[in-house]
């Protein structure tokens, strides 16, 4: 019986292994969760990065937005930046949301690779994150102009791929 009992919790972790492993090997890393597209967007109440009070974040949603997700200490973000002042020259509605990060370090990377933003709202402990589906930053939800999330993009904009992301606005 004693015997038994060391045998089990060993074919259980093989199963385990097993089930995973074959999981590990059918699944791909290059797709990306997408079951927030085509809801209404998170209203999240959410304090803005200049201190002011929590706000609801629709609010901040005029017309076709990109709602951009990033943080001070995201690499990725950095070289995302040119892309979206690039964006905002170009007229485009782009609100920030500083992820799980430091006010004083958020302004600090703003100052430094410039603030694309027309509003910037402060999600320290990640719910708005949870609730749009954000994987990492950066991600980039496109919003139509009626408030719903029409696609994302789970990686740092090129100019390609913004022009391609906005240019879902409409279908």
């Amino acid at each position: 019986m004693r015997r038994l009992f060391a045998i089990v919790p060993a074919l259980v972790f093989v199963g385990l292994l097993a089930v995973f492993g074959f999981y590990a090997l059918h699944h791909s890393p290059q797709v990306v969760p997408r079951a927030t597209v085509g809801d209404q967007a998170p209203n999240d109440a959410l304090p803005g990065l200049d201190g002011s009070p929590p706000a609801p974040l629709r609010a901040s949603l005029k017309g076709v937005t990109l709602v951009n997700f990033f943080a001070s200490w995201c690499v990725p973000c950095a070289a995302e930046a040119p892309t979206l002042a690039g964006l905002k020259a170009e007229g485009v509605r782009i609100v920030g949301i500083a992820w799980k990060d430091e006010p004083a370090k958020t302004k600090a990377f703003l100052d430094r690779y410039g603030n694309p933003y027309q509003a910037i709202f402060v999600d320290h402990e990640g719910r708005a994150g949870i609730d749009f589906g954000v994987t990492g930053v950066p991600e980039t939800y496109l919003i139509d102009a009626q408030g719903r999330i029409r696609d994302k993009e789970a990686q740092p904009l090129s100019p390609a791929e913004a022009d391609a992301l906005l240019g879902r606005a409409g279908s």
